[in-house]
């Protein structure tokens, strides 16, 4: 592997000939055990050849809209590439024309704010459509980003999109590439910048036919948590996935990735290609910007040039402390997550590499990244949709301490996620769902019950993934009460203060940091950078009797269990 580097664009899928001008499409498909492919289109089969690299590949008169399939050892299956599929994920491939983005400059990282959405939960309508109209509302809170949940098909019209088997075609119950295309417009418009959630980890139960047309692509020696493990040794793995990265990046004009389950891609092809990502991206313009969700909690990769990684040790402090929740996976912030919470104001991650109770040591220090390189949350679609009735943390909390932890969220100077409706204070959950047939629905509605076997003693059912009305109640309220309008305007002060005071600060470059815990539930922070000072002072359950004289942002009633004060200083 050593020196090795990712190639892109020579293994697989459809490229029109421009040079020629004639009409003429390349295929390409990378077979190494397949004995025959053909190429199938409206005009009959032509059979395609076979090179040294086990790369198969023809050139035909085609058009954009024609369908095709490829015929591996005489079973017809979808381009695994496939930019746009006819009907389904077992169906015909479509030829798609992909116009150039409309230009626009992009925005720095450090301006970020995002909000996180599930496209067939954002809206009624369920669509690219719909969500590129909501979109002006979200901006003039302050919000600078939407995250999109995986966009990619999979199997059936509902499921959360971490099943995908078709990673380069949007899926299409949420509209056409002109729809995608169009949000991602819309977004730009109002100054937003769209991140793309791409799993490259694993593919869905059905309609993975990559499995027949390269079972090399695979590594049969491991799995995932969610199927058989890609193989990224190989240098035409690397090649779809970069391949797959440039097409949303450059294809569509998304402004960045969020990289499911770095963690499962393992190997040291696997550190070849996300190395290689990062020096891809950072050649783009305008700037393009990746995070990756990495339960390691090590450094390595954002001091390889990724942006950021989800920092869910903040969550999980916060989530301890406001509902005193301690099973699975909260276990090892259970005895003091006050001051967790405090650790990851100072250094970001709570958990590097030390001994704690609930668990064996995990991570690496990085308290020496940038604040930026750590994207926080409170809520997310992991930890509301995997809770078996899938609650918000408005209904599992105290209101006035969400409220405080939300404000922290927004305002202190690290990258800031909320999960949609966070910002109105929508109180529907947001369930697990899927549309799957046959044994496979069965499985999945079995294997949902047994991750929660003591709900039935609480009296409470877990929902049906597989019934339509599970999705249904996931959606969105979009109510336009006094509630939702008091916690919008929340949102917007917030944010606010976030732009006016943080980001300049971020910009000036990498702070000290002095945190002190001074109460049971009591925090200060001060945060010194080469531009000023930012200051915070914290009540999570226990009055603050000092806190911050002319606060430029407050948060609860100083005085009452449950409040923030933050100042800029010069």
């Amino acid at each position: 592997m050593r020196g090795e580097t990712t190639m892109t664009g020579r293994f697989w899928g459809p490229v029109r000939d421009t040079a020629q001008g004639d009409g003429t499409w390349h295929f390409r498909l990378w077979g190494p055990s397949a004995g025959q492919v053909d190429l199938l289109t409206g005009d009959g089969s032509c059979p395609m050849q076979r090179d040294d690299a086990v790369l198969w590949q023809t050139s035909v008169p085609a058009f954009p809209g024609q369908t095709y399939l490829f015929r591996v050892d005489g079973q017809d299956i979808p381009d695994p590439a496939s930019r746009l599929q006819a009907a389904g994920v077992n169906g015909s491939s479509v030829l798609v024309d992909m116009p150039a983005p409309r230009p626009w400059p992009g925005r720095p990282w450090s301006q970020a704010a995002i909000c996180q959405l599930h496209v067939g939960c954002f809206t009624p309508e369920g669509t690219f459509a719909a969500a590129a109209d909501r979109l002006p509302g979200l901006a003039a809170l302050g919000l600078t980003a939407i995250q999109l949940m995986p966009v990619g098909q999979f199997a059936g019209d509902r499921g959360w999109g971490y099943d995908g088997v078709l990673p380069y075609a949007p899926h299409p119950a949420y509209g056409s590439p002109g729809d995608l295309r169009r949000l991602v417009q819309a977004a730009h418009d109002c100054g937003m910048m769209v991140i793309l959630d791409l799993v490259m980890n694993h593919f869905g139960p059905e309609g993975a036919w990559m499995h027949v047309a390269a079972p090399e692509f695979f590594d049969p020696a491991r799995h995932t948590p969610w199927g058989a493990a890609i193989d990224f040794d190989q240098p035409a793995v690397r090649d779809f996935w970069m391949g797959c990265a440039m097409h949303w990046l450059e294809g569509y004009g998304i402004d960045g990735l969020r990289l499911d389950a770095v963690h499962q891609m393992r190997g040291p092809g696997a550190q070849v290609f996300l190395t290689d990502l990062a020096a891809q991206v950072a050649r783009l313009t305008p700037a393009r910007h990746l995070i990756t969700e990495d339960e390691r909690n090590i450094p390595d990769l954002r001091e390889a040039g990724h942006d950021a990684a989800l920092n869910d040790d903040f969550h999980h402090a916060v989530h301890v402390a406001l509902t005193g929740e301690t099973d699975s996976y909260y276990a090892p912030f259970a005895d003091d997550p006050v001051g967790d919470l405090a650790l990851a104001l100072s250094r970001g991650h709570v958990l590097e590499g030390q001994d704690r109770p609930g668990g064996p040591p995990r991570g690496a220090p990085c308290g020496h990244l940038p604040p930026t390189a750590f994207v926080n949350a409170i809520q997310t679609h992991d930890q509301i949709g995997n809770r078996a009735l899938g609650e918000r943390l408005l209904t599992l909390a105290d209101p006035q301490a969400v409220r405080v932890a939300y404000g922290l969220l927004l305002a202190a100077p690290f990258i800031p996620m909320i999960f949609m409706g966070e910002e109105r204070g929508d109180t529907a959950p947001f369930q697990f769902f899927a549309d799957f047939d046959g044994d496979l629905a069965q499985a999945v509605r079995k294997g949902r019950a047994a991750e929660f076997p003591d709900i039935a003693r609480r009296g409470d059912t877990v929902p049906d993934p597989i019934d339509p009305a599970t999705m249904d109640r996931s959606r969105l309220t979009w109510a336009e009460d006094a509630h939702a309008c008091d916690w919008m305007a929340l949102t917007r002060r917030a944010l606010a203060f976030r732009a006016a005071h943080v980001v300049p600060l971020l910009d000036s470059g990498q702070p000290t940091t002095t945190v002190t815990r001074e109460g049971p539930g009591l925090i200060r922070a001060l945060w010194q950078f080469p531009g000023g000072a930012l200051a915070l002072s914290l009540a999570l359950g226990q009055p603050d009797p000092t806190p911050l004289p002319d606060p430029d942002l407050c948060v609860g009633q100083p005085g009452s269990p449950f409040s923030l004060t933050m100042k800029a200083l010069q």
